[in-house]
């Protein structure tokens, strides 16, 4: 009979989702556009570790067609209203921040409409926020520390593993928070409803004494 040939070596498929989640979060992020009517306000949110650094860059382009340049204010607050940036006229230019605490940080422009006309076109808006490890500039890293491309993309996989490890952490630590509100939540609804099965108990006995002692009074029930 022939000898049956020898299976080849499967792959474990565990060791790879690690390096694709890398690979994946790795990737470019794209700048985010959108239009801007006249004398209207548009702001973008979202929520931000803590001791993160945060870069973004901006572009106001000038209506189609109008003679006026754009016209917009930029203005970068926390959920507790303190100003992290702040510019006026803006057209083009970047900036940059570290965040104190975990927070949800708002991003707002602003149409202004010049004096005398009529009805602003629309405004495009180009917008690339990055924090994190998006935010940092491996290149100067490299420069100063002297490091190959390799060492480089490796310094760069390393901060991002270290980023998903501390957004796992911050998960974790939510849900034990949730957690521990739900079973709070769950030991108040109990000893609510054992507080209003007792009253209830206690009005159904003092109905029934009530009125047996009434019917007694008025001779209707011995």
């Amino acid at each position: 009979p022939p000898l049956p040939l020898p299976s080849r070596p499967r792959l474990g498929r565990a060791p790879l989702l690690p390096l694709l989640l890398l690979l994946l979060l790795a990737g470019p992020v794209r700048p985010i556009s959108f239009q801007l009517p006249g004398k209207a306000r548009k702001c973008l949110r979202e929520e931000i570790h803590r001791d993160t650094l945060v870069t973004g860059e901006y572009e106001i382009g000038a209506p189609p067609g109008s003679s006026t340049g754009p016209s917009a204010n930029l203005k970068i607050t926390d959920s507790a209203g303190h100003i992290l940036y702040a510019k006026e006229d803006a057209t083009k230019g970047k900036f940059a921040f570290t965040t104190e605490d975990y927070d949800m940080f708002e991003a707002c422009f602003e149409s202004k409409l010049p004096v005398g006309t009529g009805r602003m076109p629309d405004q495009l808006v180009t917008l690339d926020m990055k924090h994190g490890v998006e935010a940092k500039n491996y290149e100067e890293i490299a420069k100063v520390e002297k490091l190959k491309p390799l060492e480089v993309e490796l310094r760069r996989l390393e901060d991002l593993s270290e980023s998903i490890v501390n957004d796992f952490a911050y998960m974790k630590k939510r849900e034990e928070e949730m957690r521990d509100t739900n079973e709070s939540t769950n030991t108040r609804v109990l000893y609510f409803s054992i507080f209003s099965m007792c009253c209830l108990i206690g009005l159904a006995t003092w109905q029934v004494f009530y009125l047996r002692r009434f019917f007694k009074a008025k001779k209707l029930i011995e």
